[in-house]
Parts: structure tokens; sequence; C-alpha cells
């Protein structure tokens, strides 16, 4: 595959960063959610299932198929360093806290991503995976 193709891979993963640190860098006040218990944490979750969902996709399918445990943790690492640095990051904004609980949830999603993928996805898991040339 060529390198461009490859770069392609990676701008949904910029695309959702870019989008969690424009929502992380909104000022206390200025964050409307509904008045949902927990709402904040699910949002959390699904933010960061996203970005590992992206994350894992920026893996060339080559390298999805055989290296599915590597592939899985090194989007767990890294979701969970990104939600490391956005709540430092959020440290520094009016009106709102870094929080564990928050980490917490970003690192629930992102996990969840990563099982669904792989039990339903990778090579093993419950969907075939197609090879080029072979018929199913």
């Amino acid at each position: 595959m060529k390198t461009g193709h490859r770069l392609l891979r990676f701008i949904p993963v910029v695309l959702v960063m870019g989008i969690i640190f424009l929502l992380s860098h909104q000022p206390g006040p200025d964050v409307r959610l509904p008045r949902v218990p927990g709402i904040d944490k699910l949002l959390h979750a699904l933010a960061y299932g996203v970005l590992a969902g992206t994350a894992v996709y920026a893996f060339p399918p080559e390298t999805r198929r055989r290296r599915t445990l590597g592939v899985g943790l090194a989007v767990v690492i890294f979701c969970l360093l990104h939600g490391l640095a956005d709540e430092f990051h959020q440290s520094f904004i009016p009106g709102r806290t870094a929080s564990w609980a928050d980490l917490a949830a970003d690192a629930a999603g992102a996990l969840l991503a990563v099982y669904g993928w792989s039990r339903f996805s990778a090579p093993g898991g419950m969907v075939p995976v197609k090879e080029p040339g072979i018929r199913n």
C-alpha cells in the first residue's frame, strides 16, 4: 500500500481527536448536557469508543488480521494516553476539572470498542474475514 493511502487511514483518528479537543475546551458554564445522571460518563465512553474504532481502522488490514492482540493493546493504550492528556488539558479550562472517573469512562469506551472489534470483526471472531482470492 502506498504511503499516501496509509496516511489517509489516520484522517478519521485526527478528526475525532479534534472533536474531543474542541468539546473539552468549552468552559464549564458553556457545557449543556441533559440532566441525566451519568450522561457525561456515557458520552466520554462513546467518544473514546469512536476514537478506538478509528484507531483500529488506521492499522493496515494485514496487521489487523495477524496481530489482533497487539493492535487492540496499542489502541487501548493510545486512547488512555489521549484521555489523560485531555483531562490534563481540561484542568486549565475555566469551570472544568480533571477527573479520574472521566478517564475511567474513556478507558471503558476504548475497551468496549476493541472488544467488539476483536469479537465480531477480527479473525477468529464471529464475522468471517474474506481473504482475497478465496471463496467463502
